[in-house]
């Protein structure tokens, strides 16, 4: 049967195509896309701003340098770890990173087999940004061994003294995790900029920029045949990311379900963290995209309306994680278990309560601005709330481990941990890195996905 006009059907598909235009730039042609995005690149117009937040990063990122110098030269003694609390900062900081990590894979593959179309103009940088941060985060538990340089022990290598990796430590699960994430995302990144690293070579006007580009570009020429092993490849690729997103980050809570101690040995705590990631990583998105948005001036292929959805899922991730402390909270008195009780005591009264409060009101209660429309259409109040929720997150990534093992089952344990200075710097350090590799990229590699704007805009004008 045809469908006529009034049809349901037809109904629902004029709805889709209303939504899609509104975060694509319909009716601006192919070739202003093109210049939009690979312009800022190429004639490298960037100012003042670039220039001044490159050299504060650049002095960040030599902190960090210095901060991981003296941390090999002097031990782990520099940190405020002690006898009880043996992880402290750089676990925590692991894990926040790892997190934050998670958001451009999920943008990249879960909003790629659903068919999301405003994901266009914001998956590149996003993949960008899993590339940094699982690389910093990656440095952590190296660094936290004491002996970084013996970081190879992890691997299950061959050799003659039997000396085999312990299967049953965290560390080892927190390589692999690592290591297959770090590869996936990268090739993943990779081959989504194939496209767009062709189109740089065409456009390229210096000798040297064109053999750069047409190196990246692997001979691209945009045939149909590429094309077609290019689509098949690439949702290939998005249909293992899902998976790996969901694994990497179960593992990570794994790290601390597997243990024995108060607070810890509960079975929510692999979905808790994957929600907790994908939280924290589609804030800084948010951060990011303001950011872009603004230094680029992409306000065509940069909407209110990507903020506007960005802040729905970030809504419905501040309910989910809010459930999951209920959660934590009924199980403690639940189940009857002093120790339980008492860490969960401990939270609300200890000497970390204020942290905590902190917390909750960040990861809890203001992300509900983003319920009022007014809100989300606010770019100084989506940006504000999404710094208050990296801020929540990274409080919890540290009152995770710290008020669990500052009170622990043997009273004569109980310990306080209290970050020095090489604590502070070291974090300071690496959001300087972050920030000192990510202005390189928008410098260097164009920040949204030329080939898939135009892809999507066609598919809306059609």
């Amino acid at each position: 049967m045809s469908l006529t006009a009034d049809t349901p059907a037809i109904r629902a598909q004029n709805a889709a195509d209303e939504v899609a235009r509104a975060y694509l730039p319909v009716g601006m042609p192919n070739p202003r896309i093109t210049a939009t995005v690979a312009d800022p690149v190429l004639e490298q117009r960037f100012g003042r701003l670039w220039w001044i937040a490159f050299v504060a990063a650049s002095g960040l990122t030599v902190t960090m340098i210095v901060s991981l110098v003296w941390l090999v030269w002097q031990g782990v003694g520099i940190w405020g770890i002690n006898t009880t609390n043996v992880w402290g900062f750089a676990i925590a900081n692991y894990v926040w990173w790892i997190g934050i990590g998670n958001a451009g894979t999920l943008i990249s593959s879960m909003l790629l087999l659903t068919r999301q179309r405003w994901r266009a103009s914001i998956s590149r940088f996003a993949e960008a940004m899993t590339l940094f941060a699982a690389a910093i985060a990656g440095l952590f538990p190296i660094f936290h061994l004491g002996r970084p340089w013996f970081f190879f022990w992890l691997v299950p290598y061959p050799n003659t003294m039997d000396l085999m990796p312990q299967w049953r430590s965290p560390l080892v699960w927190d390589f692999f995790a690592i290591a297959s994430y770090l590869i996936f995302s990268l090739l993943f990144w990779y081959t989504g900029a194939l496209p767009d690293f062709a189109t740089m070579r065409d456009k390229a006007k210096g000798r040297i920029g064109r053999k750069i580009y047409g190196a990246f570009a692997l001979g691209w020429r945009g045939s149909a045949r590429h094309w077609h092993h290019y689509e098949a490849y690439y949702r290939a690729m998005a249909a293992l990311g899902v998976p790996l997103v969901v694994s990497v980050h179960s593992v990570v809570g794994m790290d601390f379900a597997a243990g024995v101690m108060s607070g810890w040995n509960e079975t929510i705590f692999p979905p808790y963290f994957v929600v907790g990631a994908m939280f924290s990583g589609f804030a800084m998105v948010v951060v990011l995209a303001a950011l872009i948005r603004r230094g680029l001036g992409l306000h065509d292929l940069i909407t209110m309306n990507h903020f506007d959805v960005m802040a729905r899922i970030l809504l419905v991730a501040s309910l989910i994680m809010s459930i999951s402390y209920v959660t934590e909270w009924f199980f403690a008195w639940y189940s009857g278990d002093y120790s339980e009780r008492f860490v969960t005591w401990f939270e609300f009264q200890g000497i970390y309560a204020p942290f905590y409060w902190t917390m909750l009101a960040c990861n809890c209660l203001f992300p509900l601005l983003y319920a009022f429309r007014a809100a989300r259409r606010s770019l100084p109040i989506v940006i504000a709330v999404a710094i208050l929720i990296n801020v929540g997150m990274w409080l919890e990534r540290i009152l995770i481990i710290s008020e669990t093992l500052s009170r622990g089952h043997l009273p004569s344990q109980w310990r306080v941990y209290v970050p020095t200075i090489w604590d502070w710097l070291l974090l300071a350090g690496t959001l300087g890195f972050f920030a000192w590799m990510f202005l390189l990229f928008v410098r260097l590699v164009p920040a949204v996905s030329i080939h898939e704007v135009k892809e999507r805009t066609r598919e809306a004008e059609a």
